[in-house]
């Protein structure tokens, strides 16, 4: 008996199947790449100058500027920083430091003090005005200060106010930056509304309220308050130039410029290190606060 033989079929090669999702993995970590490095070129762009500065503190005169294109020194010295802690003109640098603390600590208070009072008034308490009012100091923000340099010199002039920190501070005091009202504002129109009714009806009054209850919930604000008027009256330079005639009441920013003299020599060296020196406090104010910035109010004391 024969066996007649099948004959094995052969199966054709097959491709390898398309898998929509590996395309969309690869084309994520593409996109991914590309905007880390963009990220990277943008951020070493912002920090050249700053790295540019602290590593000129450490060069001598003669490297810093010109034809000299090279970031770090062969003659790497502290000399510059020697140099600005002796002060110049007569006076040292830690009266310098000492001037701008009160002026940066004296804006903070201030701020707090008037800006938290002011915004609980046009975010609590019902008026005739309120919103008038509240109109009329955002529209303040729209105009410049320059507007305004004249007649205030006149006026602190006539009252003999030059050459003091009152014209530098009052208006810290007198609820004059509208933009840090508006913040608190903003902040406090977000609470709930039952907290003050619910304190009203326990017997409290404005003042409770506001000292009780408002403030502790208020902290994300006052920090992020605190901070940006520490910064801006730390690096103000306009302000103690147009009132501040005497050297022994300059702080940092007037400072720095009496190391540039335009009919002799200008040590640009220490005056780049007394820079670097200047940003110093500001940099530790900023890391320790700068955490509050971003707290919701869900996290100060709503919880049960």
């Amino acid at each position: 008996m024969t066996t007649m033989a099948t004959p094995t079929q052969s199966t054709p090669d097959t491709a390898p199947a398309y898998n929509p999702k590996s395309e969309s993995i690869g084309a994520k970590r593409a996109k991914s790449a590309i905007f880390h490095a963009v990220a990277l070129i943008l951020t070493a762009i912002v920090l050249y100058p700053g790295l540019w500065m602290i590593a000129s503190s450490f060069k001598p005169n003669s490297e810093i500027g010109g034809q000299n294109t090279s970031l770090w020194s062969n003659n790497f010295s502290f000399d510059n920083f020697v140099t600005a802690m002796d002060g110049i003109g007569g006076v040292s640098t830690l009266q310098f430091f000492t001037n701008s603390l009160i002026l940066a600590l004296g804006a903070v208070i201030g701020t707090i003090l008037s800006a938290s009072v002011s915004a609980y008034a046009f975010a609590r308490i019902n008026f005739p005005g309120r919103s008038l009012f509240f109109g009329m100091m955002i529209a303040t923000l729209l105009l410049p200060f320059h507007v305004v340099i004249i007649p205030q010199y006149i006026i602190f002039q006539q009252l003999g106010l030059v050459d003091t920190y009152v014209p530098l501070l009052i208006g810290k005091f007198l609820a004059g930056d509208a933009f840090f009202v508006f913040l608190m504002v903003q902040f406090m129109r977000g609470l709930p509304a039952e907290l003050d009714e619910a304190a009203r009806i326990d017997g409290a009054g404005h003042a409770r309220i506001f000292g009780s209850i408002m403030l502790p919930l208020m902290k994300p604000a006052l920090i992020s308050t605190s901070i940006f008027s520490f910064i801006w009256s730390w690096n103000d330079f306009l302000g103690p130039l147009l009132y501040l005639n005497t050297p022994e009441k300059y702080p940092l920013p007037l400072a720095l410029r009496l190391f540039v003299d335009q009919t002799q020599s200008s040590d640009y060296g220490a005056m780049i290190a007394m820079s670097v020196l200047a940003l110093l406090p500001v940099l530790v104010f900023f890391l320790i606060f700068q955490r509050y910035i971003v707290e919701g109010v869900s996290t100060q004391g709503l919880k049960g």
